[in-house]
């Protein structure tokens, strides 16, 4: 392994090998003040070009996207492991996004006229200003774009701090923008690690803040937005719940809660995590969920036939490690996995526990890896019970035949920013994303993304 990382270094380590693969020099607080400075000066400009002209340069940023996917995946499955394949699905799903919202963020962000006494009056929406990210590493162009985007589309500026283990995806982020012609200024990259972001956060020139992260995370930065009065949306963890009822499809039900499980790596907020099962269905499948999770293969996350790579680091592989074992130890059972490889990866095999009850870190815990803790549940009732008995509200899932049952639960009776029936759980720029309770506040995407970042100012003539 590297030997101790020097101060005022960032290091980016490939969890397949233990390689340092490069060390990055952390942004100088001298750098830091002129980096928000020139932010602030490209928003000052920014703000009054036309939707037309961000509309150029965001396409330009989806071309250049297509162009460097490949680069772009295996720079992902270098830094933290993500198999190759959904790398490249990443970049594409960045490409589109930028797309809808060149397409689309004139009409999303149109005045909205309102009758009243006035000659005129109308809600129109301008930007604030300068935007802070601080985003995670497990999607990390997913993430960036997902704010960015619309971010910038809607007049702002964006100040990019990433994750401290992937600095090389955060240096090519920031090159993409520049490279599509947007302003000189207008997205700056901070390498820092977490310690330095109070000083961002307070500083004059940033107007609000988005953080994807824990819920540490989500604390510590809300505080420090809220000590200074600053708009904050923040995405954090989820438990999600897929409730599988007696009578629906096992089979289709068992291939998309694996897959949602098992995307990348398990490591993903809005990934399955707890399957509540009615008892009539629980055995069959539990049988059928192990023989699919058995058949994902773990490897080289550059392999195309890989579908399980190394968790992104060592720490957080050992974390999922301890959070199955203290769930066994309290009474749960290993059906499948369990227990950590041999040799230098950050490898956790996929795993399936069942008997998992209240009290277990696999039913309390948000678990970050390809890890399924199977609840069995007697009725409808007690499977809402379960699935809303969570600190989280991010996603959730319903799967039965009968499509408006599992419509009704979705709609009336589970707890989640997001419920697919039938479906995996997944962002789309076309839909509001975000959570509730532990796992955040604020929406990201569709209109009621774009327009967290703006002032919404009304406007009356007489």
């Amino acid at each position: 392994m590297p030997k101790e990382l020097p101060a005022g270094m960032l290091r980016s380590v490939n969890p397949l090998t233990g390689e340092l693969l490069r060390e990055y020099e952390e942004t100088s607080p001298r750098e830091v003040d002129q980096a928000l400075a020139r932010a602030d000066r490209a928003f000052a400009s920014w703000r009054h070009a036309s939707f037309d002209e961000r509309a150029k340069a965001m396409r330009w940023v989806a071309a250049l996207l297509r162009e460097r996917r490949e680069a772009y995946a295996s720079l992902m499955a270098d830094e933290m492991g993500k198999p190759i394949a959904q790398g490249r699905s990443e970049v594409e799903k960045c490409a589109v996004t930028c797309d809808y919202f060149a397409e689309n963020a004139e009409h999303l962000l149109e005045p909205e006229p309102v009758a009243t006494e006035a000659s005129e009056s109308y809600v129109a929406f301008a930007p604030l200003g300068v935007v802070l990210a601080v985003m995670p590493w497990n999607f990390p162009f997913w993430q960036v774009v997902r704010f960015a985007a619309p971010a910038l589309m809607a007049g702002n500026a964006g100040v990019l701090k990433h994750a401290s283990n992937v600095p090389g995806c955060a240096v090519v982020i920031g090159d993409l923008f520049r490279d599509a012609g947007f302003p000189e200024g207008l997205f700056e990259v901070l390498l820092l690690p977490s310690a330095d972001l109070a000083r961002v956060i307070e500083a004059p020139e940033i107007a609000a803040v988005t953080l994807t992260g824990s819920g540490a995370a989500g604390r510590a930065v809300a505080a420090e937005a809220g000590r200074s009065l600053k708009k904050s949306v923040l995405e954090l963890g989820g438990s999600d719940a897929y409730v599988v009822l007696a009578d629906a499809d096992l089979e289709r039900a068992v291939e998309v809660c694996a897959a949602s499980r098992l995307i990348n790596s398990g490591q993903s907020c809005i990934a399955a995590k707890r399957f509540i099962v009615a008892s009539e269905a629980h055995d069959r499948f539990v049988k059928l969920l192990a023989a699919r999770m058995a058949r994902a293969r773990m490897g080289d996350p550059k392999d195309e036939a890989t579908e399980i790579g190394p968790l992104a680091r060592h720490d957080l592989r050992d974390e999922v490690d301890r959070q199955v074992k203290a769930s066994v130890r309290a009474g749960a059972r290993t059906v499948l996995g369990g227990s950590v490889p041999k040799g230098p990866a950050a490898f956790y095999p996929a795993t399936v526990l069942t008997e998992v009850h209240k009290g277990m870190p696999a039913y309390d815990e948000e678990v970050f890896g390809p890890v399924a803790a199977v609840i069995r549940v007697g009725s409808e009732a007690e499977a809402v019970e379960v699935a809303n008995d969570s600190v989280f509200g991010l996603g959730a899932a319903v799967f039965s035949r009968d499509r408006e049952r599992a419509r009704r639960l979705a709609t009336e009776s589970i707890d989640a920013g997001s419920c697919f029936v039938n479906d995996l759980v997944r962002s789309d720029p076309r839909l509001p994303f975000g959570g509730i309770k532990e796992s955040g506040y604020g929406r990201e995407l569709a209109s009621y993304g774009i327009r967290e970042f703006v002032n919404v100012k009304t406007v009356y003539v007489k």
